[in-house]
């Protein structure tokens, strides 16, 4: 598990330390502070942060727009970001619009106004409507990671260190090798949004990663996982027997 990367754009020192100071303390994982246009693209590349925020005017020129520009150019590698800015020029406003910002603060921000727009960023950029506005979702899970929302911070799993996936009452149990997390979503969710290839439902309260799989016990409907795990398997979902070694 990890915390959120966030790469901050923003060549002012007393407006710099408070974003970075508001983001530690709510466990965010601020990778990179860049001051101007070439740092920004350098730190984008070596630090492959999950968002970016990003203040339009750096040096006194709207620089922050040509980030923006840059680091979308490859759908493939683009990561969401957020303008920053104290500037209430229509025209500089209309030009950021066409990056497509995920989300759009101005100075001087408001803390749970920055975290919501963090937060929305994941959301838009992943395709997952409303998940952490609502009271019965808060999650948004991606082809890599899962970002969980705990209290004012979002916590970043990575999809294959998921051993399983267990329902219990209206939550589910993510379990990883180190850590065990509670979301508030819905198993048939879980499964829609996961890689089949990877996991199988195994039962209606399990999902499995079939990389961890280490037996299966057909007489006892048993699936032995890493790190002395175990789930359950029905006559309804055996798939999974297909894709693993039996004993």
């Amino acid at each position: 598990m990890d915390n959120i990367n966030v790469l901050v754009v923003e060549d002012t020192v007393s407006e710099s330390d408070v974003l970075i100071a508001s983001l530690e303390a709510n466990n965010f994982n601020v990778v990179g502070l860049a001051t101007n246009f070439k740092d920004a693209i350098s730190l984008y590349h070596s630090t492959n942060p999950d968002v970016l925020i990003v203040d339009i005017f750096l040096n006194g020129f709207p620089e922050g727009i040509n980030v923006a520009e840059a680091i979308s150019v490859n759908p493939d590698k683009a990561k969401p970001f957020v303008f920053l800015t104290s500037s209430s020029d229509r025209q500089i406003f209309e030009r950021a619009k066409l990056t497509r910002p995920f989300s759009y603060l101005l100075k001087p921000f408001n803390e749970l106004e920055l975290f919501y727009a963090i937060e929305m960023a994941l959301e838009k950029f992943y395709k997952q409507k409303d998940v952490f506005l609502s009271d019965n979702e808060d999650t948004v899970i991606t082809d890599n990671y899962l970002f969980i929302k705990k209290g004012k911070a979002l916590k970043k799993v990575l999809v294959e260190d998921i051993i399983y996936i267990e329902v219990e009452d209206k939550y589910c149990n993510i379990i990883t090798e180190k850590e065990k997390f509670v979301i508030n979503i819905s198993l048939i969710k879980v499964s829609k949004l996961l890689n089949p290839n990877q996991f199988f439902r195994t039962h209606r309260r399990f999902i499995v990663n079939v990389e961890k799989v280490e037996e299966i016990i057909l007489s006892d409907n048993l699936i032995l996982l890493s790190s002395g795990h175990k789930a359950d398997l029905s006559d309804n979902y055996r798939e999974i027997i297909k894709r693993v070694k039996t004993l």
